[in-house]
């Protein structure tokens, strides 16, 4: 296992040494998100009792962050390792794919929950927030970034350039995340769109999140629990399947 912790070093190394971009950025995008949100719909929406929309919004930007960071973190490092040629130098050595899976996901993990807890202590000196089930919020933030991780390195292997992660950012991540109940509860959408938010894994890794702040959410927590796990089971078992048979990495 020797070769786990040194690729793991070396991923979290890749995004610290640029922290200015990988951290400190979209910790100001959040805040920019509460900042215009909040003061332009915060007398206009209430969400839960005893709840304001600022307070309803901080998890829902804290576990978007996670999310997108996850992602970000194994895609761009893979797409880079491909494009500038250095992945042959992590196929040489005797890494099994599990140890490459778990370095990669790991790595993803760690940068998405800094710059989700960088968020959360920047949003809470302008709203005030309490913890009413701390475990929740714990749970689904690791599980949440596990799956985008095993996501990014899928998008990862798929990609052949730049632009196509960009692609997958843009026009499968970020709707899928905007969609969640990031900025809204799926309760104010007309029949259908509810339906159609119940398709989609992120809206459950949110709304289970923001359980853990409020005690309070749109679906049971257990069963978007349930949802998530399955859902990162799944993905892990393609992700290895892909990495075992070297699709689109040994060329």
């Amino acid at each position: 296992m020797s070769g786990f912790p040194t690729l793991l070093y070396k991923e979290l190394l890749r995004f610290w040494k640029v922290s200015f971009q990988t951290v400190a950025a979209p910790v100001l995008t959040a805040l920019l998100y509460l900042v215009v949100f909040a003061y332009a719909l915060g007398g206009r929406v209430r969400v839960f009792e005893q709840t304001s929309y600022a307070q309803f919004l901080v998890p829902g930007l804290v576990m978007m962050s996670v999310l997108q960071n996850a992602f970000a973190n194994s895609s761009s490092s893979l797409i880079q390792s491909k494009i500038s040629g250095n992945l042959v130098f992590m196929l040489l050595p005797p890494i099994s794919y599990v140890e490459f899976f778990g370095a990669y996901v790991l790595a993803s993990m760690i940068r998405g929950l800094v710059v989700g807890a960088c968020v959360l202590a920047v949003t809470v000196w302008f709203v005030d927030l309490r913890l009413a089930a701390p475990g929740w919020v714990l749970v689904f933030a690791l599980l949440g970034s596990a799956v985008l991780g095993a996501l990014g390195l899928v998008a990862g292997i798929w990609a052949d350039k730049f632009d196509q992660i960009a692609a997958f950012q843009n026009f499968v991540i970020l709707p899928l995340t905007f969609l969640s109940g990031v900025f809204y509860s799926i309760h104010s959408l007309p029949a259908a769109w509810q339906a159609a938010s119940h398709l989609n894994p992120f809206f459950y890794m949110i709304d289970g999140f923001r359980y853990g702040f409020f005690g309070a959410s749109d679906f049971p927590p257990l069963a978007s629990l349930a949802v998530v796990a399955v859902s990162f089971v799944l993905l892990a078992a393609a992700t290895l399947a892909l990495l075992r048979s070297g699709y689109k990495l040994r060329q």
